[in-house]
């Protein structure tokens, strides 16, 4: 059975997400899993240390690169 991760980075301009937001994006990309970028947030799904190990580059990435929060959820798809 898989999880499946869902984040959102703030802060979040709609339209013209900032370097935060992009690095979050880009750890997630390199985990090799499933992402769907949204305007409200971003998912990732795969096996379930997969998702737990890219959850933690995620938001390593993100604070990393000036984020002031990072939201995330994780429910078992």
């Amino acid at each position: 059975m898989g999880l499946r991760l869902e984040y959102t980075v703030e802060p979040f301009v709609e339209g013209a997400p900032g370097p935060h937001v992009t690095a979050a994006l880009e750890a997630a990309s390199a985990a090799g899993l499933d992402v769907e970028f949204g305007p409200f947030g971003t998912t990732v799904a795969g096996a379930e240390a997969d998702v737990l190990s890219a959850g933690d580059r995620i938001v390593r990435a993100a604070i990393g690169a000036g984020a002031s929060r990072v939201s995330l959820q994780v429910v078992r798809a």
